[in-house]
């Protein structure tokens, strides 16, 4: 008579661990895209000059090139396109971007609308900050809900004061009209 005790599950059945099995795979962007227009270039730069003087007055060489650096950056990812990527869920986890996440590291899932786009959140509990960004692009969001539902729970975490301070200067300071 088995024990009653003892899990039950592929791997003590047969021997073998189970197999890999794809239960949901879509291609999207691996990052959100939107090109900025000349008057967001205008307030950025305007931005990064009045910084840069008081910076420069304070003597804070280092300041001004990370900033001048921030500046660039934004600058570049709004005219690089991203790539296209393959995001699966599997019996094991979630793979993306050729990357493996296995659901013991994955805690909650949820999903936000940004930019114009479904995007699928899902934090981990291993390393910090740990978060996945999947864009769903032609997924459907109930279709990729229904999949995650059976293996983690879906749970949006509460806004801290960074992500509330972050949309205040966001209505302040608008890059776009």
């Amino acid at each position: 008579m088995p024990d009653p005790k003892t899990p039950k599950s592929s791997t003590l059945k047969t021997g073998k661990p189970e197999a890999l099995k794809v239960l949901l795979s879509w291609r999207s962007p691996s990052r959100l895209f939107k090109r900025l227009s000349r008057e967001s270039y205008a307030t950025i730069g305007a931005i990064v000059f009045l910084v840069a003087i008081i910076l420069l007055f304070l003597k804070e060489w280092f300041l001004i090139v990370v900033i001048i650096a921030l500046a660039f950056f934004s600058y570049v990812l709004s005219h690089v396109k991203p790539e296209e990527i393959e995001h699966e869920i599997t019996n094991k986890g979630i793979k993306t971007g050729g990357k493996n996440y296995l659901w013991s590291q994955l805690v909650k899932f949820w999903f936000e609308e940004q930019d114009g786009q479904t995007v699928l959140l899902v934090d981990g509990q291993d390393r910090f900050p740990f978060r996945l960004w999947l864009i769903l692009g032609d997924q459907s969001k109930q279709t990729v809900q229904k999949v995650l539902a059976s293996f983690l729970p879906e749970e949006k975490p509460e806004k801290t004061w960074a992500d509330r301070a972050g949309e205040w200067i966001t209505r302040q300071i608008p890059l776009e009209k």
